[in-house]
């Protein structure tokens, strides 16, 4: 058994990443508290200790030795800072470090902070999505270098029902000249070539649909076409008509927006088939837009998509669809 309070790091070695793994030890590095970290390896081989400190508020930077199995020195520390769940990358001489605030288990806006030495100076915090989104509902993890791109690695906690929190994988962009998530629904990456492609799909907005019961328009500038259909489920229904289908399972990204502090779902029927019920975290506002892929059996020609049917629980309010032919 483990404990928060106890705020140390461990070492387990392996020949192979799936064990057996020898225990080393676990310690407060350097003396101090160490709570959630991460790890960097640099051009060079050397490797650093990045962790959230001293309850938290202290945000360190320490090198391991040769072996990896201590640290040695400590090269950097932002002080005040609150960051947890840390990860690097290296671009062009700079170093990138990604980081969310404390904030439990709910997802707030991550950060990133730039600096040509890891012993600092580091730049101010920045955001590397729409602070709106919470980073789309998730937490940096882990940060992989694609060619002069990045991947960036998130978990989507779900704290009423922890062992179904999910992962989010998104590309990393420094198109703009700075690092910024690119919120694919369906992507995928050539790794020889460190280049990512995003997928294109077909658009149908919600409120071309079908209504039913006591499902209803909304009006709102944050809506594709300033408008979706809400009040789904306890009695209303949307039925999308002549939705193109390959004959074959297919990614559909539902968007919508949840302005509870609980998820909602929704029912999904194909073509009057059985129904899948399909989560759908909080967005942080019904005026926040978040999309949640699911791949689906659609036959060769036009289909009919029915959202909330039957269901006695409130929906999400849903804005459109895309569907996907890329697999």
């Amino acid at each position: 058994m483990t404990f928060y309070g106890s705020a140390m790091v461990g070492v387990a070695t392996s020949k192979t990443p799936c064990g057996p793994y020898s225990y080393k030890g676990s310690w407060k590095p350097l003396g101090a508290e160490s709570r959630d970290m991460g790890l960097f390896q640099d051009d060079d081989g050397t490797a650093y200790l990045l962790y959230a400190s001293d309850n938290n508020q202290n945000f360190k930077i320490s090198r391991l030795d040769t072996n990896y199995y201590n640290v040695t020195t400590q090269v950097s520390v932002l002080s005040g800072s609150t960051l947890e769940s840390p990860g690097i990358i290296k671009r062009s001489g700079a170093y990138y470090l990604f980081a969310s605030h404390t904030s439990g288990w709910a997802p707030n806006p991550n950060k990133y902070f730039r600096a040509t030495s890891l012993s600092g100076p580091w730049s101010s915090q920045a955001d590397i999505a729409p602070s709106a989104t919470r980073t789309y509902f998730s937490q940096n993890a882990f940060d992989l270098p694609l060619g002069s791109n990045g991947v960036y690695m998130g978990d989507r906690w779900r704290p009423s029902l922890l062992g179904s929190s999910r992962y989010v994988w998104y590309p990393l962009s420094w198109s703009s000249g700075n690092p910024q998530i690119v919120a694919a629904d369906v992507w995928s990456v050539n790794p020889s070539a460190g280049t990512y492609t995003v997928a294109t799909g077909t658009t149908y907005e919600a409120e071309s649909g079908t209504i039913s019961g006591s499902a209803q328009v909304l009006s709102d500038s944050s809506f594709s076409g300033g408008r979706a259909i809400g009040y789904l489920g306890n009695g209303g229904s949307l039925t999308i008509n002549n939705v193109q289908g390959n004959g074959a399972g297919q990614w559909v990204a539902l968007y919508y927006a949840n302005g509870d502090s609980t998820w909602r779902n929704t029912t999904v029927s194909i073509n009057g088939g059985a129904s899948v019920l399909i989560d759908q975290p909080d967005t942080g506002g019904g005026h926040v837009i978040l999309s949640v892929p699911v791949k689906l059996n659609l036959r060769s020609g036009t289909n009919s998509i029915t959202f909330s049917g039957g269901q006695s629980n409130y929906a999400a309010d849903l804005d459109k669809i895309i569907v996907y032919t890329a697999t």
